[in-house]
């Protein structure tokens, strides 16, 4: 509900703050006092267009601000909680700030917000229906969404919502692996013939490094011979060789320690180092290489190559080829899957598009039958108000696709609209159609009272709802907005007395002159004030005794003063 709101230098108001009560409140006041400028300055913290001729003469810049309380209102808190917003004991400020430069700024709370966020949010918070355009009946998508709750569908359907957005998803993934296909196909192949291809070539981890030791020796083997049977000659045991002069050494200092015991260790040292020495004459006998082979020279250079056309497909080394295959036989399997994944898809898909289609055939079925209880309770609401011969449908379609199919969206099959003919003879017609701002007020009055318990909008205003009407039906239209302010808060601008002795609360608009300047005020009136109030509006007397006396039994008929 919008608990106050306060407005500084727009058009007539120079600074004006009113605490609005809950209820049915009405604000009156003569001709040009300034009722409409309220409610103007209203709209711009409901985010209507304005433009700086609006900002009081002499100033550069107005501000309007509105404390409304979001505690009762699901959706608006979502929606602040969605935006990371703040509400501080259920109640949120919003501000907009008008300047002649062009550059002003909108608010909630302290956060500033594009005009399309403010458009969005107050919309969840106030109707202001009459001859401004903040209608939340004017839009089709709201139709629907109160046909849904008076028909107590709105869990159903926000069930439905959910479960087409999981389709959705599983449609998109869907897509993806559609279009991924062919891309899938090559890869498969790709990564088929890579495993095939290493795996054939059956490589040794260190097999190059060793391959390459190999060739160096095959392709150096005459020198290798050459050098090798130098060595072992210089190392020979006959013919003065290392290996003799060494043994021969050795038995002469192992005769000398059996002299001297201190030449012992020395003796057992030479003793070590000759058989080393032995040793070694073996191991090199052993790399003679003997007969040079060219066939596996060629092999082995054959052997290198293939595995160099291998390192310029999979890898920088033998370890990386390897690895590289390894890879590959894991992504053939995740394709291999993908194909069992996409069966699985494809059967998930059936299934949810069956249950979407049957549930929303249920759905569209009971909002037919909740169409016609709320076509009947409306045309009977709207001839209490004077509108006796208007005819009021509630029309839901199936939408289809271009190709004439059944097309299913987030909330069913159905499109919703509110029509609406106010004479006889006329074609029903939507609700934007209807020219009078009275009978509009009067429509949106008799809908919003039905649709009271199901609409989480708390505050209602209603502006020119008393235009073309009177007697009976003005006093109809009371009761209406009484009964709406049982569960809503509901502002009325009327030039009525019956609909204003009827309201829990009555604020008076006045304009004044000082200084030659005019100014806007508003203020509660009560008592002896409200009644002189009540007698102007039924006779433009304020003082008469007859007036008085009329606007005191108005009042007391309705149980709202009290002396």
């Amino acid at each position: 509900m919008l608990e106050e709101l306060h407005v500084r230098n727009y058009a007539l108001i120079d600074r004006l703050s009113v605490k609005f009560p809950d209820g049915l409140c009405v604000l009156t006041g003569e001709t040009g006092a300034g009722k409409s400028i309220l409610i103007g300055a209203l709209g711009v913290i409901l985010g209507a267009r304005t433009e700086a001729d609006v900002i009081r003469t002499g100033c550069d810049e107005a501000e309007v601000s509105g404390v409304v309380r979001v505690d009762g209102n699901a959706e608006a808190r979502e929606w602040l909680r969605e935006r990371d917003i703040a509400s501080e004991d259920g109640v949120v400020v919003i501000r907009r700030v008008v300047k002649r430069s062009g550059r002003g700024g909108a608010y909630i709370g302290s956060s500033p917000v594009p005009l399309g966020d403010l458009q969005a949010f107050s919309a969840l918070l106030v109707d202001l229906h009459g001859q401004h355009e903040h209608q939340s009946l004017f839009s089709l998508e709201s139709h629907r969404r109160f046909l849904d709750r008076y028909g107590g569908l709105s869990d159903r359907v926000g069930a439905f919502t959910a479960a087409f957005t999981a389709l959705a998803e599983l449609k998109k993934k869907w897509d993806s692996l559609a279009a991924a296909e062919r891309d899938r196909a090559r890869d498969q192949e790709l990564f088929s013939f890579a495993v095939q291809e290493i795996d054939g070539a059956a490589l040794r981890p260190e097999e190059e490094e060793d391959l390459v030791r190999e060739r160096k020796v095959l392709q150096g083997h005459e020198k290798l011979s050459s050098l090798i049977t130098d060595a072992l000659d210089r190392m020979a045991e006959n013919r003065g060789g290392a290996v003799g002069g060494f043994r021969k050494g050795l038995a002469s200092l192992k005769a000398a320690a059996a002299i001297d015991e201190g030449l012992v260790e020395t003796s057992r040292r030479l003793e070590n180092l000759f058989y080393e020495i032995e040793d070694l004459v073996e191991t090199v006998k052993g790399r003679d290489g003997g007969d040079f082979d060219p066939d596996r020279l060629e092999a082995v250079e054959e052997r290198l190559v293939a595995i160099h056309k291998l390192k310029k497909k999979y890898g920088d080394s033998v370890q990386e080829i390897l690895a590289y295959r390894d890879e590959a036989l894991l992504r053939l399997q995740g394709l291999e899957n993908s194909d069992q994944e996409k069966r699985e898809l494809k059967e998930r898909i059936e299934k949810a598009e069956g249950f979407l289609f049957a549930e929303a055939a249920a759905v569209s079925e009971a909002r037919r039958a909740a169409a016609l209880r709320l076509r009947e309770e409306v045309e009977k609401a709207l001839s209490t108000l004077g509108m006796k011969k208007i005819r009021f449908q509630v029309c839901v379609e199936g939408r289809e696709s271009p190709q004439g199919k059944p097309l299913c969206g987030p909330t069913g099959l159905d499109a919703v609209s509110f029509l609406i003919s106010p004479n006889p003879g006329e074609p029903l017609k939507p609700l934007r159609s209807i020219a009078s701002g009275g009978e509009l007020s009067r429509v949106m009055l008799a809908i919003k009272t039905i649709l009271a318990e199901s609409d989480d909008i708390r505050c209602l205003v209603f502006d020119e709802i008393d235009s073309g009407i009177g007697g009976e039906v003005a006093v109809a239209v009371g009761g209406f907005l009484r009964l709406l302010a049982r569960n809503k808060q509901v502002l009325v601008i009327t030039h009525l007395a019956s609909i204003a002795a009827q309201a829990s609360a009555h604020l008076l608009v006045k304009k004044t002159v000082e200084d030659g300047r005019t100014f806007t005020d508003i203020k509660i009136v009560e008592g002896p004030e409200r009644i002189k109030e009540v007698a102007r509006m039924l006779s433009g007397e304020p003082e008469g005794a007859a007036s008085l006396s009329h606007a005191e039994n108005l009042l007391r008929k309705y149980a709202v003063w009290e002396k």
